[in-house]
């Protein structure tokens, strides 16, 4: 495990889609382990692969209580309430500004684990907040795209 290269928030790498993960090996795994370890130095709650320069479909995000760390492969927001939030949000990612987006106040993500084995996550407040907002990345959308006016 290793700790990877932040992306600086201004690169066009964000605003790239990432592309899907079809090989679940060790390549994958090491990803995965060195987000975690990327993410807890930089002291955040999520973490999408292109945040450590790559462009795959792969989030990590720490449960509420920030210790369990949830790992999601290829994920989609499969469910979504129509009551929102307003959100805090920042990033990980060098230079990266501070504002407020409109989340949904609760959603269900469908993913693959590390495996390829299906996965659902269902979150509320924050934990829906920072779902949606790594998933966003994949997508090469910036929470600033939602800023909550």
């Amino acid at each position: 495990m290793a700790i990877r290269n932040l992306t600086n928030w201004n690169d066009p790498l964000f605003r790239k889609i990432s592309k899907p993960v079809t090989k679940f090996d060790s390549r994958l795994h090491t990803l995965l382990d060195d987000m975690r370890d990327t993410l807890a130095r930089a002291k955040g709650y999520g973490c999408a692969a292109v945040h450590v320069g790559v462009l795959r479909r792969a989030v990590i995000v720490l449960e509420n209580d920030g210790v369990r760390c949830i790992e999601l492969i290829n994920p989609t927001v499969s469910e979504a309430s129509t009551e929102t939030q307003r959100v805090l949000e920042g990033s990980i990612a060098p230079d990266a500004p501070r504002g407020y987006a409109e989340r949904p106040a609760r959603v269900t993500v469908s993913a693959l684990d590390r495996n390829g084995e299906p996965v659902t996550v269902t979150g509320e407040g924050f934990l829906a907040a920072t779902l949606c907002h790594e998933i966003d990345h994949l997508n090469g959308i910036l929470f600033t795209d939602n800023a909550a006016r």
